[in-house]
């Protein structure tokens, strides 16, 4: 009796967790870098109508990098092509910094599995990595894959 109780007592506990997290996603902190800026201000846009509120861009990439500090956000939406640097490397690079961070990657293009295997050497498909949109995107579901990202 005692460890069903204990166990609904968890479960209460998760329920709430998760009920807080769904009614404040306002507070989950993203950063979007993209080096066009039609794109990061379409996406800061959308995602502040839809509730988010701590959304920033960068269009520079080398720039996001030197300003990245551990902890500051809790989830990246990087664009994979990129003129300055391509968005595995500075996926790569920000991981040195903080590898909690979580990661959604966007690109208009084909898939470069070779790439992607080299960032992700476990992966054996897009959705081994957690989070990969593709453009042009809609903003339903990009909200709903940043949801899910951050559970």
């Amino acid at each position: 009796m005692l460890i069903q109780k204990q166990g609904a007592e968890e479960n209460k506990a998760a329920t709430k967790e998760e009920e807080y997290r769904r009614q404040h996603h306002w507070r989950t902190r993203i950063l979007i870098i993209d080096d066009e800026p039609d794109i990061t201000l379409a996406f800061r846009k959308a995602l502040r109508g839809k509730g988010f509120e701590q959304v920033e861009t960068a269009n520079d990439p080398i720039l996001a990098l030197k300003n990245f500090k551990a902890g500051l956000y809790d989830l990246l939406i990087i664009d994979i092509v990129m003129s300055q640097m391509d968005g595995f490397s500075l996926y790569e690079e920000i991981r040195k910094i903080d590898n909690k961070v979580k990661v959604c990657f966007t690109t208009a293009f084909e898939i470069n599995y070779q790439a992607l295997r080299s960032v992700f050497p476990s992966a054996t498909t897009t959705g081994d990595i957690g989070c990969f949109i593709r453009k042009p995107v809609d903003m339903d579901d990009l909200v709903k894959r940043i949801k899910e990202e951050m559970q």
